[in-house]
């Protein structure tokens, strides 16, 4: 399909449940430790001693004191001649120690060399297309270990000049409706809609994640909820991300707008920004009663919003829903659109939600 031709389809029902100018770019407790599926540093292994076979310990030691003893007068004498010559010795010269050097930043760039730069254990991203304005998409299929060994999947949108810079970038993930796809989002145009934004500095670059759930009313709770929390911690070890809860959104349409709000509270940690595009937030109280002293601390950013002909979702819940996360210390906001429950709504309001998130996420959005 050519670059500019956007899909065409019909109705799509998801049958279950300003001014803005250019932003400036400018501690959270720790985080959930990875699963067992994330590289850790090998077991330092110590060299086996073998035992002398038979006879006392004595004559050994002794020969042990007479070297140890010629070893400490060596260095003694050699540390008088060095500080004779060059004056005071740091740690690393009298003992041989090197202390840990930080690693070298890494450069990414193509899609093709993400591979190359990964641990052995990590997902390989592939080219799925690529656009005019320079974006591309890219995705990949794995064994999730939160699906217990189930399919976890997911496309990234790298936005133009991914592969001539080294920066750092806040990530966006999206949660997609009952029985639909991940590139449901491409479907409402989200990629020519980010290089537009992008291009008229509207929004500062990011990462835009769509996140393959699984089929039927999954509602993202339980595994699933997890397997969002599993893609983040590999998004965050594959690609360039600004690996902070203030660099993350979550976002969602129907039944992805009751998960992302699911996994924002969920993780109060993990997430500064969240939105529920026609979605509900049913028995999600508690988890917002819970979370009042993280983000009366940290803050949250949020947006809900329904439609006035909406009869899967109830649009009137959006109001007094943003009005509790305002009193638990959010700074939260609501809207009521025309339309119903479609893509088709989702697609008329996505550039306000994305400059909604992108205006949040640009603070921390460095170079």
């Amino acid at each position: 399909m050519p670059a500019t031709t956007k899909p065409t389809r019909t109705q799509v029902w998801m049958d279950s449940l300003g001014d803005w100018s250019w932003p400036g770019t400018g501690g959270a407790a720790a985080e959930v430790l990875p699963p067992s599926w994330v590289p850790a540093f090998p077991p330092r292994l110590e060299p086996a001693v073998a035992m002398p076979s038979g006879g006392s310990l004595a004559p050994q030691r002794s020969r042990a004191r007479t070297l140890l003893l010629g070893v400490l007068l060596s260095a003694l004498a050699a540390v008088s001649a060095a500080l004779a010559l060059k004056g005071p010795l740091g740690l690393e010269q009298l003992v041989g120690y090197r202390t840990a050097s930080p690693p070298a930043p890494a450069v990414f760039s193509t899609a093709a060399t993400i591979a190359s730069e990964r641990p052995p254990s990590l997902p390989t991203l592939t080219t799925v297309s690529s656009d005019e304005a320079g974006s591309s998409i890219v995705g990949t299929t794995y064994s999730s270990s939160a699906l217990r060994g189930g399919t976890g999947s997911f496309l990234v949108y790298l936005p133009p000049g991914y592969a001539a810079t080294n920066m750092h970038y806040p990530v966006l993930y999206l949660l997609h409706g009952n029985s639909q796809p991940d590139t449901a989002f491409l479907q409402v145009g989200l990629q020519s809609e980010l290089d537009r934004l992008i291009a008229r500095h509207v929004i500062p670059p990011m990462l835009a994640v769509m996140i393959q759930g699984g089929p039927g009313a999954n509602n993202w709770r339980g595994p699933y909820e997890s397997y969002v929390l599993e893609v983040q911690q590999l998004i965050d070890q594959m690609l360039p991300t600004i690996p902070t809860r203030a660099a993350r959104a979550v976002a969602g349409d129907s039944m992805g707008g009751f998960g992302a709000m699911n996994v924002a509270l969920g993780s109060p940690y993990r997430f500064g920004v969240v939105e529920s595009w026609l979605g509900f937030f049913n028995n999600l109280d508690s988890r917002l009663r819970a979370d009042r002293p993280v983000i009366k601390r940290l803050g949250l950013y949020a947006f809900v919003y329904g439609a006035e002909a909406d009869h899967i979702a109830n649009p009137f819940e959006n109001a007094p829903w943003a009005a509790a996360l305002r009193a638990a210390g959010a700074k939260a906001e609501s809207a009521l659109y025309p339309g119903g429950h479609s893509l088709e709504t989702v697609e008329a309001h996505l550039g306000t939600m994305l400059t909604y998130a992108g205006h949040r996420l640009a603070r921390t959005a460095t170079r």
